[in-house]
């Protein structure tokens, strides 16, 4: 299978239609408010006493923005006060504090990743706090393969931030551009250079992290063809180990700052699948491997090795390669994924702080997973990693006859067959090469909630 999937217009054109990324399944608007502070603590009783207990993964959102970028969809608090980050701080360091003892202390955390937001909107001296303080309540490997990442913001990096970081222990760095065309940036209320963008990456390698990774955006108001290969031309140039190529999906009604974009500005549906192509021609040019979704990377990145290796794993931190670990996550809106269990904090920031100052653990919501749910997330998570799912080895796990238990989805795939985007084995189910751009479209016919009527409305994203 070629490294970078074909482009088939007329296909992304027929599939492009809402969906979920299935970063987790359930997905997210199926949480409910039933679960609670004490569902999780015996959740996490169980997780711990499996006979032989996951590792951790570590996640923290930092919320705050100095700016609004009008395309964000993001759970994010617009301020310049920076006070308000020593109080968020305090109340993190107390989360922790109430979380960490529900896990056993010789679980080892593998993979830590600050988000937003704009992690960066904590100084050097409250994120090393942040990290010594996960240090004296969770056991951080010191493995090689151990992973400590954080999103970054470049228009708010200083020369020494990026050598503070690696002295931390920050190995991996994300970076946000989106696109470096000064149209779109004043469209769109982001104002980047080129230079601070490189220079944050150039730092980045200098002082040893393992990986950076580079977002982009198409279909952004104003953008065509010359000025996004410019910008593609860039980015390739300067070799990130990752990439990101999102989707902008325009949903003015659900998220208020993307009302300051002016509609008629946004790319018709054949100039955004002209993006799209671009970027799939230029990146397969540079030698990058597509990993599913909008990820790429090269081959040597970590992400393409634990693929090749049937070690990738997605949940709400994107793909990683700690595909046996579970996921704990801090601060407002942090998802949570222990054993057959997700819990969401509180969405709203005067609601986190309040649980945690009356000494609760703030979870908002989730699910316990039912048998179903557990089978059809090992079917999921096999085609969103790996493109294709082992059906002898699907039946081994759960007791289950594939061709009788699925007959509803081998009944929906027979059409994503007929249009050449699937193969359908009694022993795989396996995506074509013109099917791994719509992964999502695949999986979504092993998806209960979407077929039976119970599926929650949510913020789907389209596939183009």
């Amino acid at each position: 299978m070629p490294a970078i999937p074909p482009f088939d217009a007329a296909l992304l054109r027929k599939y492009d239609r809402p969906g979920p990324r299935y970063t987790s399944y359930p997905t997210a608007p199926n949480f409910a408010p039933g679960f609670g502070e004490d569902e999780l603590r015996e959740n996490a009783r169980r997780s711990n006493g499996d006979p032989i207990p996951s590792p951790l993964s570590l996640y923290v959102h930092v919320p705050f923005c100095f700016s609004p970028c009008f395309y964000c969809g993001c759970n994010r608090v617009i301020t310049r006060d920076r006070t308000r980050a020593s109080a968020y701080m305090t109340r993190l360091v107390r989360e922790i504090a109430l979380v960490a003892p529900l896990f056993d202390r010789d679980r080892e955390a593998m993979q830590l990743h600050l988000g937003g937001g704009t992690p960066n909107f904590l100084d050097a001296g409250q994120i090393e706090e942040l990290i010594e303080c996960m240090t004296s309540h969770f056991r951080l490997g010191r493995a090689a393969d151990r992973d400590v990442s954080i999103e970054l913001d470049p228009r708010c990096v200083g020369p020494g931030d990026i050598a503070a970081l690696a002295r931390i222990g920050f190995n991996r760095a994300s970076l946000g551009v989106q696109d470096f065309d000064p149209a779109v940036q004043r469209a769109v209320n982001r104002i980047q250079s080129v230079d601070d963008t490189l220079a944050v990456v150039e730092a980045c390698r200098a002082h040893g992290f393992r990986s950076v990774n580079i977002d982009l955006i198409y279909g952004l108001p104003g953008q065509g063809m010359e000025g996004f290969g410019r910008t593609l031309d860039i980015v390739v140039a300067a070799r990130p180990d990752r990439l990101a190529i999102y989707s902008y999906a325009h949903m003015p009604d659900l998220f208020r700052a993307q009302r300051q974009i002016d509609a008629s500005q946004l790319p018709d549906p054949e100039t955004k699948l002209g993006l799209l192509r671009l970027a799939i021609e230029k990146l397969a040019e540079a030698g990058y491997r597509y990993i599913g979704m909008d990820h790429f990377a090269l081959p040597g990145d970590d992400l393409a090795l634990a693929q090749e290796g049937g070690g990738l794993h997605r949940n709400f931190m994107g793909y990683t390669t700690h595909a046996d670990s579970d996921l704990v996550g801090f601060g407002v809106s942090a998802i949570s994924h222990v054993g057959d269990c997700y819990s969401q904090n509180h969405r709203d920031l005067p609601a986190w702080e309040s649980a945690v100052d009356g000494g609760r653990i703030p979870v908002w919501r989730g699910v316990r997973m039912d048998a179903d749910d557990v089978v059809r997330a090992d079917a999921i998570q096999q085609l969103m990693c790996a493109g294709s799912i082992d059906v002898a080895g699907l039946e081994t796990r759960h007791g289950i006859e594939f061709r009788n238990y699925f007959a509803g989805a081998l009944e929906r795939l027979a059409a994503l067959a007929a249009d050449g985007l699937v193969e359908v084995d009694p022993t795989f189910i396996r995506a074509t090469s013109r099917g791994r751009l719509l992964l999502r479209i695949i999986a979504a016919c092993f998806d209960r909630y979407l077929h039976d009527g119970s599926s929650v409305p949510a913020r789907f994203s389209r596939a183009i």
